[in-house]
């Protein structure tokens, strides 16, 4: 992750330098320069090799798709600049960074005691253990199934399950290796909950970016409207007066905070929750959280009808800049790997940006949040600002007047056992008649692709609308 952040600033300053063509083929060199010792591989060289190769999705393009290996970075950003729009992909695996870490997931550790029972030899249904010369068990990797009757039956606990972290983190199975050993990632599976790319203790994971998109649209003139999510606030302890000036520093020609978008949310999901109650629905789900929406179309369809029909903040806040500035460009600006997602289903939103990418961008753009001369806001009631956080949602929901009795639920991060429940739920086994799901344990300020852990996140987003509403 550091690494990918050093990247991403090292972009930004090239583009604000107007070097990027230039000078991005030396940056391997300046990742990994002749006499710096190698971090954490073998030589320099495989560090300026892996350098190079996550350089691509920061450009929009998938490692493994390279046609001629003697492509330059410089001549990938020519062809950045000369598309008509970024990349269908959203997540890509870099091959040359995954370490294939585990081919196998069960061991036997040296407190194996070689029994003369010998159960783990046993009930293997492959034969794929052995003893060496000192009697002691051994897996043949070429015949493991991973099944674990091994590590279940040995009675010393000597055999240990090794996990494969993205694999392990993914809540859905969409992550898996393929012959080579490389992992892959099937997008008919994927809800691009993101939770992967933190995971691989390699940074082998990463996004496809759209920052040589949106600066280029920039640089050609063009209008570009940032729309931040509410989580934004989470980022930084400088308030939102001053991280709306920041962000027309970087070029945005104007800021629409999604928070706007928020309070329609707010408005339509009240009245359709009263009505589905009201109907006799057993239950509705929130549906502000495109990665739980896209869990339900892929893995739940059982719990689709259960899922309210109104849109997320981000596509009433493009609908007001759209208004606003009919022949702009609308960046949404967000932790989300998701809303890569949901952008490629709504019209009004040209690309998405992390706040990884732009905190990236004010470093290389030298600009200082906490420097900016604040400024006036848009009035938007409290509750709409407070949506990245887990209960945010539901809480401004539960604010308007609704006439029937709700009882609520909060969903705090999706993983087998939370999509198991709301299975249970959709077969008529709910407990709750109003809930609330978010994909990130704590909400959207503990989304992958945030800047602070969870923790800081919630407490600085707390302050920011605390010192918002006070002002």
């Amino acid at each position: 992750m550091i690494i990918r952040r050093q990247l991403i600033a090292r972009l930004a300053q090239l583009i604000r330098q107007k070097e990027l063509a230039k000078t991005i083929d030396r940056l391997p060199l300046e990742m990994a320069p002749r006499n710096m010792e190698a971090q954490r591989r073998c030589c320099i060289f495989k560090e300026r090799a892996i350098a190079r190769y996550k350089t691509f999705p920061l450009l929009g393009f998938v490692p493994n798709d390279e046609d001629d290996e003697l492509i330059t970075l410089s001549q990938l950003v020519d062809q950045a600049c000369q598309r008509e729009e970024p990349s269908k992909k959203i997540l890509t695996v870099v091959d040359e960074a995954c370490s294939n870490c585990v081919k196998v997931n069960y061991v036997v550790t040296n407190l194996c005691k070689g029994c003369v029972a010998s159960p783990c030899y046993m009930n293997c249904p492959k034969s794929a253990i052995h003893f060496n010369r000192n009697g002691q068990a051994e897996i043949d990797h070429e015949k493991c199934v991973n099944c674990g009757i091994c590590q279940k039956a040995c009675p010393y606990h000597s055999i240990v399950y090794v996990p494969v972290p993205c694999e392990e983190s993914c809540p859905v199975g969409a992550i898996t290796k393929d012959e080579n050993g490389n992992e892959r990632i099937d997008d008919d599976k994927c809800i691009y909950c993101g939770k992967c790319v933190n995971a691989c203790p390699f940074g082998s994971i990463f996004e496809m970016s759209h920052i040589v998109d949106v600066f280029g649209a920039m640089e050609k003139g063009e209008k570009i409207i940032a729309l931040p999510a509410p989580s934004i606030m989470g980022q930084y302890r400088e308030p939102m007066s001053k991280i709306v000036p920041a962000l027309k520093k970087l070029g945005f020609h104007d800021v629409v905070e999604v928070a706007e978008g928020a309070t329609i949310t707010t408005n339509n999901e009240s009245v359709e929750l009263q009505e589905k109650l009201e109907e006799g629905q057993l239950f509705m789900t929130t549906s502000c959280c495109p990665s739980y929406v896209q869990a339900v179309e892929k893995h739940m369809p059982g719990v689709k009808p259960f899922v309210s029909h109104t849109k997320s903040p981000m596509y009433y806040a493009a609908e007001i800049a759209k208004e606003r500035y009919p022949d702009a460009k609308l960046v949404f600006i967000g932790p989300c790997i998701a809303k890569r997602k949901e952008a490629q289903q709504d019209p009004n939103i040209d690309f998405i940006m992390t706040f990884e990418e732009i905190d990236a961008f004010f470093d290389g753009f030298e600009v200082r949040v906490s420097d900016q001369e604040p400024i006036n806001l848009e009035r938007i009631d409290r509750e709409s600002r407070n949506y990245g956080q887990s209960g945010g949602v539901a809480a401004a929901v539960l604010a308007r007047d609704i006439k029937v009795d709700v009882n609520e639920m909060k969903i705090n991060g999706i993983n087998k056992k939370s999509m198991a429940l709301l299975k249970t739920f959709a077969k008529g086994k709910a407990t709750a008649n109003f809930i609330e799901v978010m994909a990130c344990e704590g909400g959207c300020v503990g989304g992958p692709s945030a800047n602070v852990d969870v923790t800081k996140g919630r407490k600085q987003l707390d302050a920011s609308i605390k010192q918002c509403y006070t002002d």
